[in-house]
């Protein structure tokens, strides 16, 4: 049997104007909704026999809804996709940590795009994209940013102690203190900003990316009670328990969104999406939609997901489904084509395909296309890790086991040996992939130092880069005091003087380099990252290593830091820090700032 080869990077063919008339009206607002570790199961009205989503079951009922449609198996490498129509090993973050959940330089965004197009922008939650310029949102197209650091609440690069209630955030580059439950903190700020926009008579694109129900799993206890009672037999009934009760919130602040926007008289002229990054992280056992696996896997419990578009003015609030093959590439190219947005330049060549066909006619005519989707969480990408080579029937992972995905939509009929022509075309279709991103493979993305942009960010061990996982990625891990190592890949903007400063704690504790922290305060759900002790360590001694410049002092006992200054050139250079203790174990700094003089 024969499968017919397509290109994977199909470009933009924008439709003619006459046949989008029925859809465009005078720049459309856009709300767009995207939740971290909530799988296709995990909504009611995909089956779930425990957990109740009446509001996001009411959007469903009212929407285009993508069946098929695929994004990547872990949270940074969707988010790149999706903000780049490319696929996210060509953009930049194919893993979460270790300063490869960069969107690259010159990758654009839906934030710079709708910007560009005389729309106010903001960006509310989750962004794991990079903390630091040129990489944050304020620095990619969005206007107003209300977001955590890193990939989740309490994770390295976040405020210290944040942990999902009565948090600092960042607004706009600086911290400040919010009151309430995170996902509450973010629907809010993107109502005000929403607010504040329509007063301006500006049409309005809110990306509301929510850090739950990502772990660590903490949410109000009125929404966890049901599901302990619901769940009394489980097993993990705790986490999933809170696992579920974070989803319910999320739906509780949709609907009231959705309300709100009617109220407002906005609804009827606003597109609003609801998607999800990847496959379930907690719920595959109480439902998984007849899927094999879970979260990071690149079998389809890993990376199929919702995706719910409603917009009534342009003709899409009828409930029905699109069954063919689409992914997170796609919704850049179809944004920009459904909505007339500003046209990419020609020299930008997108991964995805418009899906405005489909949004017109479901049984308008749509090429065969194969699409990939991997799971690489090391330094550099390896080819077939973690792969799943896909087309509306096949799925060929990690270029061995092929299954049918139509005939054994739970991928437990391996047919590879049967169907010795099928595995050979779709290894060829991955081959034709893979030799396309060559040029971003060893590609290191590169925090800027010396910026008016950012003169003292703060650089975390979130952001190191080594050879294996081990950093410490989550304030937890921090407090416990590993001993682990990596350096900053860096980019210096100027030539000049400047002071390198190393912290075992971050600035805003205050701490000594040698001192332990107390245990953080409880929240409601499990352990919070926070309630780890901070241990104390015998450090002595910093050292510090910048391009070709090294140097050493001593650490005194009321220290809670040590700077260096060294003139730097303009161009790329790796920062190490590292502490030494009283017994000569080394330890990296966990934290360090450059600044210019």
């Amino acid at each position: 049997m024969r499968l017919q080869t397509v290109r994977f990077f199909s470009h933009l063919t924008c439709l003619a104007a006459a046949a989008l008339a029925p859809f465009l009206s005078a720049q459309p607002n856009v709300v767009l909704v995207i939740t971290d570790d909530q799988g296709y199961g995990d909504l009611s009205c995909h089956g779930n026999p425990v957990l109740e989503t009446p509001h996001l079951d009411e959007l469903h009922g009212e929407s285009v809804r993508l069946t098929d449609f695929h994004v990547s198996p872990t949270c940074a490498p969707t988010r790149g996709a999706l903000m780049s129509g490319h696929f996210t090993n060509r953009a930049g973050p194919w893993h979460t940590i270790m300063g490869k959940s960069f969107l690259f330089e010159g990758e654009k965004t839906l934030g710079e795009v709708f910007a560009g197009s005389g729309y106010a922008t903001g960006m509310f939650g989750k962004w794991h994209l990079g903390d630091n310029y040129p990489f944050r949102p304020e620095d990619r197209g969005f206007h107003e940013v209300v977001r955590h650091g890193g990939g989740g609440v309490g994770q390295t690069p976040d405020f210290w102690d944040n942990s999902y209630f009565d948090d600092t955030y960042f607004h706009n580059s600086k911290p400040e203190k919010y009151e309430g439950y995170c996902t509450d903190v973010y629907f809010q700020e993107a109502k005000r900003f929403i607010g504040e926009s329509a007063k301006a008579k500006k049409p309005f694109f809110a990306y509301i990316s929510t850090n739950a129900p990502h772990g660590p799993f903490h949410c109000p206890e009125k929404y966890t009670e049901p599901y302990l009672e619901k769940l009394k037999d489980s097993k993990n009934k705790e986490r999933v328990a809170v696992f579920f009760g974070m989803i319910a919130n999320i739906d509780e602040n949709v609907g009231a969104l959705r309300s709100w926007l009617e109220e407002e008289g906005l609804a009827e002229d606003t597109l609003f999406i609801f998607m999800t990054d990847n496959g379930t992280a907690s719920g595959a056992n109480v439902h998984n939609s007849g899927m094999r696996a879970n979260k990071g896997s690149m079998y389809d419990g890993g990376h199929r997901v919702p995706f719910f578009l409603h917009w009534p003015k342009g003709g899409l609030s009828e409930g029905r489904d699109i069954e063919q093959l689409t992914a997170h590439i796609d919704v850049l190219p179809t944004l920009i084509d459904l909505l007339g947005l500003q046209a990419l330049p020609v020299d930008y060549k997108l991964d995805g395909r418009s899906l405005v066909p489909l949004l017109k006619d479901e049984d308008a005519a749509w090429p065969a296309r194969t699409l990939v989707t991997d799971s690489q969480r090391v330094r550099e990408p390896k080819k077939w890790r973690n792969s799943s080579t896909m087309t509306e029937r096949w799925r060929l992972i990690n270029g061995k086991e092929l299954y049918d995905i139509q005939a054994d939509p739970g991928q437990k009929n391996n047919l590879a040996k049967d169907l010795p022509d099928v595995v050979e075309q779709l290894r060829a279709d991955y081959d034709i992939w893979w030799d396309s991103l060559a040029p971003s493979l060893t590609r290191q993305a590169r925090i800027v130092v010396g910026s008016d942009a950012e003169p003292k960010g703060q650089l975390t061990s979130h952001d190191w880069v080594t050879e294996s996982n081990m950093v410490p990625w989550n304030q937890a891990a921090v407090r416990s005091g590993p001993a682990s190592k990596g350096f900053w890949a860096l980019k210096v903007a100027a030539e000049g003087k400047y002071r390198v400063t190393l912290r075992r704690w971050p600035r805003e504790t205050g701490a000594k380099i040698t001192a332990s922290l107390a245990p953080g305060a409880p929240v409601p759900g499990l352990a919070a990252f926070r309630e780890t002790p901070g241990k104390a360590l015998a450090i002595n001694r910093a050292k510090m290593k910048i391009g070709e410049f090294e140097a050493e002092q001593a650490v005194g006992a009321d220290d809670t830091a040590v700077s260096f200054e060294v003139e730097l050139e303009a161009g790329d250079i790796e920062l190490e820090g590292v502490f030494t203790t009283e017994d000569d174990q080394e330890i990296g700094a966990y934290f360090a700032e450059v600044e210019k003089l």
